[in-house]
């Protein structure tokens, strides 16, 4: 296998130019593409990518024996039957979170990869493409703060209201604020923890702001578990207009030894600039900026799929950080 050639299905949520990028940065070559819908995100996509062709009907890339990985950001609900379309045409799978949005469907695509063999890998960029959690990572790994006993990861976003698109303010569409935006903070919790699995202790989702929008669920957070940690998770859709970024995105990794506090995309009224780390131990508090920092998860996946390995992310990961965060989801809504 000379070259990693990727198409993508589903144009849906600006995410995608991260997933493509990261690749294409890795060697990968970008093909094809099929989107359902237009939009300005589209005439965005094709601008950035012009040496993509459009094919008008998915089955075009999904039947392309020279296609090696379909890369997905469409609606939220529709990312899992994309998925296990191209799994079942020997093709990889990667996309973005939510990549699944109910259990019954966690369940059938872990079926299908079991059964083809293939990888299927969501991209949750605020590990994998944020240079501040993977230094972090790194710290942990090396013993840095001893043994991690509690993540508190704290995810506020820009709702942007009059530019998002119908279907962001559908339930059964987005699959609510814990599967969707939750679901970072979930692979972030079971990954420093180094845990396999991990209990919902408690859940809730409300809309706190924005009752025009009925089915949409704009605060949420979660209570985790492990025999060995704790995590608490929040999520909103409630950053201010003033604040220069999307989102004060944070994560505090407390150990036995030491913590780590992350900015990930601003140090408020602080230091310029995002990707700020700051680890706290016995000999004190330590500023690191990251912004050098590799973001290994790119030319990982293209090996993994050249090697049928795991070391961007094992599977088994990548499906319990999904099912950690559809189970807090289900809690939340009183249906478990």
């Amino acid at each position: 296998m000379s070259a990693i050639r990727f198409a993508v299905i589903g144009i849906d949520h600006d995410h995608i130019f991260g997933q493509c990028q990261c690749i294409l940065d890795a060697g990968a070559e970008l093909v094809a593409y099929h989107a359902a819908n237009e939009h300005d995100l589209l005439k965005q996509f094709m601008e950035r990518f012009p040496d993509a062709r459009r094919v008008d009907d998915p089955r075009r890339i999904l039947e392309d024996p020279s296609i090696h990985l379909v890369v997905s950001a469409a609606v939220n609900a529709d990312r899992a039957d994309i998925a296990i379309a191209a799994m079942r045409h020997g093709k990889d799978a990667m996309v973005d979170k939510p990549g699944i949005t109910s259990l019954e469907k966690l369940a059938e695509v872990r079926k299908v990869q079991a059964e083809t063999g293939r990888i299927f890998s969501i991209l949750y960029s605020e590990h994998f493409e944020q240079r501040s959690t993977v230094k972090a990572g790194e710290l942990v790994q090396a013993g840095a703060i001893g043994k991690v006993i509690h993540t508190t990861g704290l995810g506020p976003h820009r709702i942007r209201k009059p530019q998002r698109p119908a279907w962001f303010f559908e339930r059964a569409r987005y699959g609510g604020i814990l599967a969707d935006i939750g679901s970072h903070q979930c692979e972030q919790f079971l990954f420093f923890t180094n845990a396999t699995s991990a209990r919902v202790l408690s859940a809730t989702v409300a809309n706190r702001g924005n009752p025009d929008k009925p089915e949409l669920q704009d605060f949420g957070d979660m209570h985790l578990a492990t025999d060995d940690a704790t995590g608490y998770v929040r999520v909103d859709w409630f950053t201010p207009h003033g604040l220069p970024v999307w989102g004060d995105g944070r994560l505090i990794v407390i150990g036995t030894e030491g913590m780590i506090e992350l900015r990930k995309y601003i140090d408020v009224a602080g230091r310029p600039g995002p990707n700020h780390l700051f680890l706290t131990d016995a000999k004190g508090v330590t500023h690191i900026d990251c912004n050098d920092m590799e973001l290994p998860y790119g030319r990982q996946l293209l090996a993994d799929i050249r090697d049928r390995t795991e070391t961007a992310m094992t599977q088994a990961h990548c499906f319990a950080a999904m099912e950690l965060a559809l189970t807090a989801q289900a809690k939340a809504e009183g249906k478990l």
